[in-house]
């Protein structure tokens, strides 16, 4: 494409094929029953309400709860002041209390529930999103999806078998730099791209700011612990449970799970055929024992043609890039709502891209804004479960290869990870 056919590529051009390129799935007979009107009220309920659940989740729909119809009416968490904190909450906005449970199956036993937005610890996602989609609650589950294949698995075949409305929390998707990036990777002008890959480092790993006091008498361990390992009450453990291997798998399912879907979003692979991972903990070494590594490197091999790298340093927070190499140019990424198309680096530029340019951005609606646009009209959010199933497989298959030392293949035939 020359530089000329570049520029004729406009905003209103980007939005012409980005609409055609949105496709909504047939609507079940189960799912059509449940259309709601304008002036019906959408319930919805919060299971687990840290910094996640109040800060992203209930900020994030209640800036379209007017113009939505939707109440947040049931908030659940096994910590007493996350549960309170929430319920307080939605008094100022609504002008009552959500109801207040420990456990998520009663909140999901409530018959006047619509949906449930579920911003748990990792190694609950999956037991939560399956109830909820038993329970035929519409749901908007966090990332990552799972840290258990059979339990994904499981979850994903519920929330299908029951019609219910599912988006998955990679809401960079939804940004209108990223559908623009989608739209321009389309065009080809990158030529043959053979790598894509992100860096994301920082001076120290995320789990350390989330540890804090946290008395015993005020959680429920049990509830938390769940399918986990049974261990004694430590408050260590419970704030910072993202940097223990029993609930969390360290930095590829917790960000790199972004960068996948990023990549799957923008260049339309589904699956890698093959994963590999190294790591370890190199740097932070202390009284907290924390298991997870804060430093890691994949890769991951499509059958599209290329290799995805990802790699997380926490000894040092310079080096960051986000980038998808082509044999004509660089789509630079590193600036989330920024990309930047460049000629850099290309070995075969023909001259269809010159200097830098600014990726016109695709204006599509906000992550949350989607997710309840669908539960109205029963279309498939951005992030639908097959999203969702596709990022959890390529991290899983990384976090088996780092644990195994051992290249995990992907069979999408038969939905198997195995060593190969």
């Amino acid at each position: 494409m020359s530089q000329s056919n570049l520029d004729l590529t406009s905003r209103r051009g980007f939005l012409k094929t980005a609409s055609t390129g949105v496709a909504a799935l047939s609507l079940s007979a189960s799912s059509y029953a449940r259309v709601k009107g304008a002036n019906e009220r959408i319930s919805i309920g919060i299971i687990g309400c840290g910094g996640r659940g109040q800060g992203a989740h209930m900020t994030g729909v209640h800036k379209h709860a007017k113009n939505q119809n939707i109440e947040i009416t049931a908030v659940c968490d096994p910590w007493r002041p996350r549960r309170e904190e929430a319920a307080a909450t939605t008094k100022e906005w609504f002008g009552r209390e959500a109801r207040q449970f420990v456990s998520y199956r009663d909140l999901l036993a409530l018959d006047d529930l619509d949906a449930v937005m579920i911003a748990s610890c990792d190694h609950q996602h999956t037991t939560h999103l399956k109830a909820a989609a038993k329970a035929r609650k519409d749901v908007y589950c966090e990332k990552p999806l799972a840290t258990n294949f059979k339990r994904l698995k499981s979850a994903c075949d519920a929330v299908k078998k029951n019609g219910v409305v599912c988006q998955i929390g990679t809401q960079l998707r939804s940004l209108p730099s990223m559908t623009g990036c989608r739209e321009l990777y389309k065009t080809g002008i990158l030529g043959t791209v053979g790598r894509i890959e992100q860096c994301r480092n920082g001076t120290e790993p995320y789990w350390y700011s989330r540890v804090q006091p946290v008395n015993e008498e005020d959680v429920d361990w049990d509830e938390f612990l769940m399918d986990a390992p049974k261990q004694p009450f430590d408050p260590v453990r419970y704030s910072g449970w993202y940097g223990y291997r029993d609930f969390s798998d360290g930095p590829v399912p917790g960000l790199a799970s972004h960068f996948v879907d990023l990549v799957h979003y923008i260049t339309g692979a589904k699956f890698p055929t093959s994963a590999t991972c190294h790591g370890g903990t190199f740097t932070w070494k202390d009284d907290y024992k924390f298991t997870c590594p804060d430093h890691v490197q994949a890769a991951w091999v499509y059958p599209e043609g290329f290799m995805v790298a990802y790699s997380t340093n926490f000894g040092n927070g310079s080096g960051n890039s986000f980038k998808f190499f082509g044999d004509v140019g660089v789509l630079d990424v590193v600036h989330w709502n920024n990309p930047i198309l460049t000629a850099e680096g290309g070995s075969k530029n023909k001259g269809a891209i010159r200097g830098k340019k600014e990726v016109p951005p695709v204006e599509r609606p906000d992550h949350f804004l989607d997710w309840l646009q669908c539960l109205r009209n029963r279309e498939t959010p951005n992030a639908s479960i097959d999203a969702g199933y596709q990022h959890a497989v390529a991290c899983l298959m990384a976090v088996r290869a780092f644990d195994t030392g051992k290249r995990q293949v992907y069979d999408a035939e038969k939905r198997a990870i195995r060593e190969g």
